[in-house]
């Protein structure tokens, strides 16, 4: 049995900060409710990375992104990596799928199409953060 945790892609996190009533925010918001948010050391730089990127200044302060990112990977569950993977096409993905099999993630929520063509992972979902709030609604 799977637990309730999950795995997201840097752009659907970066989309959830700047839209709040985006798919990517709810389904964010949702997945919180659900269970836990599943990071790695390399996704957990990732995400500081590209959220203290200046090409996104205009559209959030970075002290507001990073304020957000800063408090999803403090909120989200630290998984050790003992198994890596490497199937993707993009190799820069690769970490979503190492970090879902170490975790036993539940889900990974992407917009990112080199990872949704691998759905269902090792049978793991991939779904887009539409897809994820229509199956995992709160029922």
């Amino acid at each position: 049995m799977r637990n309730n945790c999950f795995v997201f892609d840097t752009n659907v996190l970066l989309s959830a900060l700047l839209n709040e009533n985006s798919n990517p925010a709810k389904a964010y918001n949702l997945a919180r409710k659900k269970g836990a948010i599943l990071v790695s050391k390399e996704i957990s730089d990732e995400y500081l990375d590209v959220f203290s990127r200046g090409k996104f200044e205009k559209y959030a302060p970075l002290p507001f992104k990073l304020a957000f990112i800063e408090k999803v990977i403090n909120s989200s569950i630290p998984v050790i990596i003992n198994t890596t993977i490497k199937e993707c096409i993009d190799p820069k993905d690769d970490k979503y799928l190492t970090l879902a099999v170490n975790g036993n993630a539940v889900c990974i929520i992407t917009g990112d199409n080199h990872l949704l063509e691998r759905h269902p992972f090792r049978g793991i979902p991939i779904l887009k953060p539409i897809d994820f709030l229509n199956e995992y609604k709160i029922t």
